[in-house]
């Protein structure tokens, strides 16, 4: 077990085009993930994210009430059509009062692979190692259940129950 990387799979019974939209396309991204966000994601720009609840899981938005209002930054690093979008941040700041802007970020990538039944989305986020002691077990824990619960939510998006 690694201490450094939390990776995420789940199988989307959507086109890889369709998929792609829901991750590139930054108010998408923000109705399933739970933030809004201002401006359109581009490779070397920044968004900044305000927490305010995803739109897909009742119960999933009532454990983010807590949080809304947090915001966080997101450093765009590529955008592969259909293929890879990636991003940094840093993991698990929550704490307003905390300057975070000095400790390094990790890195959060998303690739798509077709497969039969749809698209096959996988989330990995690496460089935990990186976070000061002081809160590295914290982020880790908290974005490892958070990866699980956004994989969730990204599904429950593309395949809204009929």
């Amino acid at each position: 077990m690694t201490t450094d990387q939390i990776q995420k799979k789940v199988l989307l019974h959507a086109s890889r085009r369709r998929v792609w939209q829901a991750l590139s396309d930054s108010a998408e991204f923000g109705q399933w993930f739970g933030v809004k966000i201002d401006v359109p994601f581009a490779p070397g720009k920044t968004a900044d994210a305000v927490l305010v609840g995803t739109t897909v899981d009742a119960e999933v938005a009532k454990g983010q009430k807590a949080m809304e209002g947090v915001r966080f930054v997101m450093i765009v690093e590529r955008m592969e059509a259909e293929k890879l979008f990636s991003f940094r941040w840093h993991p698990h700041a929550l704490d307003s009062g905390s300057d975070f802007s000095k400790e390094p970020t990790t890195l959060v990538v998303f690739e798509l692979e077709e497969t039969a039944g749809g698209t096959q989305l996988t989330v990995t986020e690496s460089g935990f190692d990186g976070i000061p002691a002081s809160r590295r077990a914290t982020a880790f824990q908290a974005n490892e259940q958070g990866w699980a619960i956004q994989m969730t939510l990204i599904k429950k998006y593309l395949e809204p129950a009929t």
